[in-house]
Parts: C-alpha cells; structure tokens; sequence
C-alpha cells in the first residue's frame, strides 16, 4: 500500500504538515493548476500542483480546506515556479485540518514523481492479482475435491481475516466460519433483516448499516442461475480494520466460487433422489427381488430390517427436502421419495428400540410446519425384514386410506391398529389368490373399457377415495364432473355392481387395493 510518507521518504522530501495523515493510502497521483480540482477527483488521490491560480492568502487557505473535505492523500506543492516556497497561509490551513503537504523543489520534475508513484500501484495492483489468483485457484480445488461449503468458507475467512458466511434467501445460516473475531447476535440478525428486505428482486452487494460491522463489512448476492434473483448471500466482516481491494476481490471471486459449490451441491441432491426414487419404485413394484432388496438400500443407512413411513400433504416434492433434514438430524437412516402422490420414507429399524409411530409424529409436525399445516397426513407400518419392504409399503399406505375414510375420527398417525378391512388382503400370502379375486372383480373394466379401461379404473378409485363426492374425485382426476357420472355409470354397467351400495363399494374397494398388491 503506498502511502504519502512512503513516497516523500523514497524522494528523499520533507513532511511540512499532517504528520498523523501521512500513513493513508494513495489511490493515484493527479497534476493540476486549479484552484477547485474536486470536481475531477473521487478521493484518496494526491495532488501535484506548482500553485500557479493561488495568488492570495484566501485561495491558499480554500485550497487546503477543499482538499481536505474532500479526502485527498496530500498535496505535492511545487516550487520555483508562482512561488518561492509553499505559501504560509496554505500551511497554516493544512496543519489545522491535517492535510499532509510536501515542498517539491524546481530541481524535481514531476514526471519523476508520478513514474515512482504509478510503478508502486502497478506492482501493488499486480501483487493483489497473484494473490487473488492463489486464493482463487485454492477456492477451485477446494469445489473439485467436494470439500464442502464450510471447508470454502473457512478458507475466504483466513483469506480476509474475518467472519464468513453464507445465507439462503431466507436468511438462514448455510455456513459461517469465525476468524478471531465473533460477530454479536444483533448484528447477525441486522444482517439477515436486511437479507429478508432485499428478497425476491434482482440485487447487487451492499454494506451493512449496524455499528458493530459498519465500515468493513461487505454482503454479496451468490445467484446458481447466473442472473436474477439471488439463491444465497455471501457476507463478509474484517475482524479490525475496511476492506481493501485484495479483500473485496476475494470477495468477488468467493461469491461464484460459492455458487458453483451450491450448484454442485443440488445436482448430486437432485441425482440421489432420481437414485431413491429409483430403488423405492423398483422395490415397491416387485421388480426388485426381495434378496436384492437389502444391498439396495443399505447405501441409505438401512440394515437388516425397516419401516416405511407415508405422508400425504399438499405438496410432497416441495417437503421432500425439509424431511430428509429431519431424519438426518434425528440421526435415522432413511431413503427419502416421492411415490403415488405420497412423500415415503423407508427407514432403518434399527436394533429394535425404533417406534415408527412416534418417529412418524415427530416428522408430521416438522412437516406441518411448512407445509400444508394439519393438513399432512401420516402413516407407519410395523418394523419388519428389509425383504418385505413392498408389504410395509402397502401397510402404511393402506392404513393412511382406510382412515381417510373415518369421517373426521382419524387419528395423528395411522398404523397397522387402523387397517380394519385391509387385514384380510395384507395376510394373503398367496398371489395367485389375489389375482383371481381382482379379475373377478374389476376384470370387466380392463376387457370391456377398451382403450379407455385405465381411466375407468382410476375414475373408480378416485370416487371411491373421496367417499362419492363428485366435485372432488372429478378435480382429482381433472375432468368434468359430467364426464365423471358417465365413467360411473358406465363402471356400474359393466361390473354390475351399484356404487350407492355399501356392500358393491366395499367389494371394488378390496380389488383395487388388491390389485395393488400383485401389482
């Protein structure tokens, strides 16, 4: 950093004034004769000048006062030229507000002055480069080695000597790291208050106001998507002492860095849950024998035996995230999926203290929470062999219907006690047996219906599911409730049962969940 003191002593020149000034630094040299340059001029420069338009006290006192005000480095005075010696009234002026001022003699030119100056900012400017590019390159290495968002975060912190961190749009802490320097909880909050404020709109860095890190703290938005509205923030507070330019451009530099290590981050989230999905529906199907079932799962922290646990809720991809945290921070292996418009999770039954039921109430209110209120369901079947995962499946999802049915009287989380009917089917081991019963039954839909069998059936199952209420089975299906008492009529024609019959709707109930089953 080139000072004033710096370059008088490199000159081999004399301080006249502002001593305790002469350690600021100097953003760049500027020549000029008149008597106001400020306009021109931003700050931190230092002024070269022979004087030449100061021709009375007056102007010479203004000149150092406007300098002043204006936050210049110091002033190089020039003589030989309009003036013998640096005017006395502009010392005066300078020694009161504390403007440093050095005599250049005739001999000097000021080229000499301005080379020396600008080959220290050039080597300065160059050096804060290589450095940036070191800490660059060690961020880089730190994203290809999957080191993780706080390994990042530590080394922007060491870097710039002070508190990291990374929030959400939310403002919630993605990561932080501390320095030497611990921020306090007001400031924290300040910080993410005004994260909140700037919200959903496009938004650029800006400096926190609080006190205690106003004047060296800096929060950048870090966006995944290269443009738009930012999916986190980076922010950063030296523990003592403003940012420089190496800070700010580290900042700069951490920020993408950081937005690659988020965006890695949820490609290998959205690749793990394409993987669950994957093995819960080939376990859930049968197309996964039940030998292959365990080394399947076992990957998610799930041993020899589990427990499935279903959710019904407005939204289940959206809650997918916020239940996997949950079962990770109750330090539960689990597979996490979206099936059959219901959120599952397959979890370990650990060494035989595992209580679905009230694992699965714990989840429902974490999930309640965010996401649809009481209106989130949930379910969980016995802790049984891993091999039979697809029967807990069907247990849990069985036992979530057979209470949506209750009229009001379900209970928090529905379980094996609630089954009621479904019994009879899950204690079928046979089949063959399930097979002949659900041709039987719904035979004459998929033989008769034609192409259109399969929306018969799902017309079927989605009346029955909203207890004969045709405006919701015909929003659930997505048609009009016209076309849904045509599907009715029709399913009642060629199965010859009547659904304003308890004993019918009961009977083309059992085969649908039994066509579950051998599905």
């Amino acid at each position: 950093m080139l000072t004033v003191r710096d370059l008088v002593d490199e000159l081999g020149l004399t301080l006249l004034s502002g001593e305790e000034a002469a350690e600021a630094p100097v953003r760049w040299v500027h020549i000029s004769e008149l008597s106001d340059p400020t306009p021109w001029l931003s700050g931190g420069e230092m002024i070269l000048t022979t004087g030449l338009q100061l021709t009375t006290p007056k102007l010479q006192r203004d000149f150092a006062r406007l300098l002043c005000d204006h936050h210049l480095a110091g002033v190089g005075f020039g003589t030989g030229f309009a003036h013998d010696a640096v005017p006395e009234p502009l010392l005066e002026e300078a020694r009161i507000v504390g403007l440093p001022v050095f005599e250049i003699p005739y001999e000097l030119p000021f080229i000499a002055i301005t080379e020396k100056a600008f080959g220290r900012l050039v080597n300065e400017q160059y050096e804060v480069l290589q450095r940036g590019i070191a800490i660059h390159k060690r961020l880089e290495r730190l994203v290809l080695e999957e080191r993780g968002l706080d390994e990042l975060v530590g080394a922007v912190s060491a870097a710039i000597g002070g508190v990291v961190m990374v929030l959400d749009a939310r403002g919630e802490t993605l990561a932080a790291k501390t320095f030497r320097r611990k921020l306090s909880d007001p400031a924290v909050e300040a910080i993410r208050a005004r994260v909140r404020e700037r919200g959903g709109a496009r938004q650029s860095d800006f400096a926190p106001e609080h006190p205690e890190v106003a004047g060296r703290s800096l929060v950048l938005p870090v966006s995944t998507r290269g443009r738009g509205t930012p999916q986190a923030w980076l922010v950063a507070s030296r523990d003592a002492g403003s940012l420089g330019d190496f800070e700010r451009l580290i900042l700069q530099q951490a920020a993408t860095v950081v937005a690659l290590e988020l965006m890695r981050q949820r490609v290998m989230r959205d690749t793990e849950r394409r993987l669950a999905g994957d093995v819960l529906a080939q376990a859930l199907t049968g197309r996964l024998p039940e030998s292959e079932v365990g080394s399947r799962l076992r990957p998610f922290g799930i041993g020899e035996r589990a427990a499935v646990l279903v959710f019904d809720g407005d939204d289940p991809g959206a809650a997918e995230p916020e239940l996997e945290a949950a079962l990770s921070e109750a330090g539960v292996g689990a597979l996490v999926a979206c099936r059959e418009r219901l959120l599952c999770a397959v979890v370990d039954g650990g060494a035989g203290d595992l209580d679905p039921i009230d694992l699965a109430r714990e989840l429902r209110a974490a999930l309640a929470a965010g996401h649809g209120g009481e209106g989130v369901r949930a379910a969980a079947s016995r802790v049984a062999p891993v091999g039979l995962v697809r029967r807990s499946f069907h247990e849990a999802r069985c036992a979530l219907e057979a209470t949506g049915l209750s009229n009001g009287a379900a209970p928090e989380v529905a379980s094996y006690e609630d089954l009621g009917a479904f019994r009879l089917l899950l204690a079928v081991q046979d089949d063959e047996a399930l097979r002949v019963y659900t041709e039987s039954v719904l035979g004459p839909l998929e033989d008769g219906g034609g192409e259109y069998g399969d929306e018969l059936l799902r017309s079927l199952e989605a009346f029955i599911e909203q207890n004969g209420q045709w405006e919701k089975a015909a929003r659930q299906l997505y048609c009009h409730r016209h076309t849904l008492r045509y599907r009715i009529k029709r399913i009642e024609e060629l199965t010859g049962r009547d659904l304003k019959s308890a004993r019918d709707r009961i009977e083309l109930w059992l085969a649908l969940r039994a066509r579950e089953l051998i599905a």
